[in-house]
């Protein structure tokens, strides 16, 4: 009899041990994404190979602005910023669901115990068992499933990659913006100083009957006019000062950063970026793994077509009450096996199965224009990086030009050869030219930010640290 019931139930086990590997799935990897050879825009004299900066490889990039407060607010990223945080609970909630998808590939044991009492006079029973049941996965459907949820895992450790390189840039940028209005402010307690000697000597003038009075009304509303900039610099710096205090999550009444030399530093990019770098981006990655995700749920729709088959078995004793049923003689047992074919569902698993392929159409567009998008955003950043070099040297010797023309005025003025509109005027031009090229310094140093992030982290990304 043994052997009778090993054939009975052992056939079907064995099938379905046979058949597990099996899926549905079609074979279809992730669209090819459309890369160039090169890019369209022309690396300027003097930039270096990527061996110069093996620092890349930690994914610090920051560190080739050697500016050592910028580096020592990085870090603290990864402590306070709650989008991180949040980004880091998605990849343990994605975990989590991976684990629960692969336990349903394997079988599951149970353990019960009851007891009741029926009849009058009331009469008792009781029951102490085990049960085991497994769904074998004929047709590949956990595992496609299994499958889809490992990319889903992907993609929310992409998405995390994706928000830490988004807080960095943001505080790198709020950073340098802090830095360049300590510069603005440096430069207008400057310009305002002269403007209070230029207004002393106008009053003195006038008063020796020199000067017009329209010469002092003019001088004190350029003073004026520079005090109200000032202030406004102020409030832009204090903006920035909150906005990096946010992004390591602290409250901005408690958190100061102190004035400090701005360093201008822009990293040198090298002569040769291969666009397969943009492969490596967080978002284009996620966008492909999204891929992987629907062509494995094409698997899981399609098994819904095939049969599924569920093995199942007890044993356990029965007793008239909780107390004998160790000693009570009788053991009960069963086994079954059972086997469910869709027949007839109006169409439903078709329509599951249009909706799945449409679904892994859309993440196949999605991922080539997100691999467009970066080749645009890449094309915009070294376009940026060549035009605002050309635009420094030039606005430099503007500025240059303007101080010296100031400074010749003033003196002719003094002299009483020249009017007092001209000082303004002059003094108004070299401010402008001076603000000028403070404001490129900055929109270079954030462009180089640009890059970076256009990469997704650098020419080498920071999450593949063997390049």
């Amino acid at each position: 009899m043994a052997s009778i019931r090993l054939s009975h139930y052992g056939l079907p086990l064995l099938l379905a041990l046979q058949l597990c590997a099996c899926s549905v799935a079609p074979p279809a990897p992730a669209p090819a994404a459309v890369l160039p050879s090169g890019w369209k825009s022309v690396a300027p004299q003097g930039w270096v190979s990527t061996a110069d900066f093996q620092q890349w490889q930690e994914g610090r990039w920051w560190a080739l602005f050697g500016d050592e407060p910028l580096d020592a607010l990085m870090p603290r990223i990864e402590i306070g910023n709650q989008n991180l945080a949040l980004a880091l609970a998605n990849v343990a909630q994605a975990e989590a669901l991976l684990r629960q998808v692969e336990a349903q590939r394997w079988p599951t044991l149970g353990a019960q115990l009851n007891e009741q009492r029926s009849g009058s006079p009331a009469r008792g029973s009781a029951l102490l068992g085990v049960t085991a049941s497994w769904a074998p996965d004929l047709w590949g459907r956990l595992g496609e499933a299994a499958r889809a949820q490992g990319a889903n895992v992907q993609v929310s450790q992409a998405n995390l990659a994706a928000a830490r390189l988004a807080a960095q840039g943001n505080l790198a940028n709020a950073y340098f913006g802090l830095r360049e209005a300590d510069e603005e402010i440096r430069l207008l307690d400057d310009i305002v100083e002269g403007y209070r000697r230029a207004l002393t000597i106008t009053e003195n003038n006038y008063q020796a009957a020199q000067a017009a009075q329209t010469d002092v009304l003019q001088a004190q509303s350029t003073l004026q006019s520079a005090l109200a900039t000032r202030a406004g610099l102020q409030r832009n710096r204090d903006t920035f000062e909150h906005a990096i205090a946010l992004l390591i999550g602290e409250a901005p009444a408690n958190f100061a950063l102190l004035p400090a030399p701005w360093v201008k530093t822009v990293p040198l990019v090298p002569p040769e970026l291969p666009s397969e770098l943009l492969l490596r981006r967080p978002d284009v990655a996620a966008a492909e793994r999204v891929v992987t995700a629907a062509n494995a749920n094409i698997g899981v729709a399609r098994a819904a077509w095939f049969p599924s088959l569920n093995l199942s078995a007890s044993v356990g004793r029965g007793a008239t009450s909780l107390a004998s049923l160790v000693s009570a003689p009788a053991l009960t047992w069963s086994l079954g096996a059972a086997l469910a074919q869709p027949i007839f569902n109006a169409g439903a698993i078709d329509a599951a199965i249009d909706q799945a392929l449409a679904a892994h159409r859309g993440a196949s567009a999605s991922y080539r224009q997100a691999a467009l998008t970066a080749l645009g955003q890449v094309e915009d950043q070294l376009t940026a990086l060549d035009a605002l070099a050309t635009q420094i040297t030039h606005t430099r010797l503007a500025a240059d030009a303007a101080t010296g023309a100031e400074q010749r005025i003033l003196n002719s003025y003094r002299a009483g050869i020249s009017a007092y509109t001209n000082v303004v005027t002059a003094q108004a031009s070299a401010l402008t030219a001076r603000r000028s090229l403070i404001q490129l310094q900055l929109q270079r140093q954030q462009a180089a930010v640009g890059l970076i992030q256009a990469l997704g982290g650098g020419w080498q990304a920071p999450w593949n640290p063997t390049h």
